[in-house]
């Protein structure tokens, strides 16, 4: 029988996905960590450098195994219930340094993102926010099992929206953006401190775990 127990307050990394170090996606990540943190939570923030690794080469991995930077980062994902993405946007898509990341680590196994929840947030200079992004990020992440919280937050004109303590200037965002962490933090207090059923995920109807063609996100 499953139970309810979970000890302590919930674990939440906060991972900025940029490498520069002014980046308005670390504040925006500093940001949400400091409201999960707000929420009684433990928030672990960290940022892309922290997990350098190499392009994703099969050969690499078959003759050095996983790189050091990715089995770190699968060390924070593991210790975390969920996970929070402050990505830029690059070309209206996934930033490659990211994109090469979810690859390294998908290799692990048993596969870390499996089953956990993730919030998606973005922060640009531009009026869109890095939301087109946010949309690509969510495929890779879903195949490979994540809970993608519906709601995204992107942040238009993120060069002039934060204050010197790091909130946003514009109230009316401030709340949306408190409130989405809130609700997300919700969603996922109730999945592990209440559960109440097995879950199985699948990629497509009819499909099955055993299938080959799912093999790399079910393992």
């Amino acid at each position: 029988m499953p139970t309810d127990a979970h000890p302590g307050p919930l674990r939440v990394l906060v991972f900025g996905a940029a490498l520069r170090a002014e980046s308005v996606n670390a504040r925006l990540a500093s940001l949400v960590a400091r409201l999960v943190s707000d929420t009684g939570a433990t928030a672990d923030l960290a940022g892309m450098r922290e997990f350098a690794m190499p392009l994703f080469d099969g050969d690499v991995e078959a003759a050095e195994g996983l790189p050091e930077g990715a089995l770190a980062l699968r060390d924070r994902l593991e210790r975390c219930d969920a996970f929070v993405i402050s990505s830029p946007e690059y070309n209206a898509s996934v930033p490659g340094v990211l994109k090469n990341a979810i690859d390294w680590v998908s290799r692990v196994r048993p596969q870390p993102f499996k089953t956990k929840h993730a919030l998606l947030v973005s922060a640009s200079p531009s009026m869109v926010g890095g939301n087109r992004g946010l949309w690509a990020l969510r495929i890779p992440l879903e195949h490979l099992g994540t809970r993608v919280y519906p709601d995204m937050f992107s942040l238009a004109k993120a060069d002039q929206s934060f204050t010197e303590d790091g909130l946003l200037a514009n109230t009316h965002l401030q709340q949306q953006l408190t409130e989405t962490v809130t609700g997300f933090l919700s969603l996922v207090e109730a999945d592990v401190r209440y559960v109440c059923l097995q879950r199985r995920w699948y990629e497509f109807l009819g499909d099955e775990t055993e299938a080959a063609v799912t093999q790399r996100a079910e393992d």
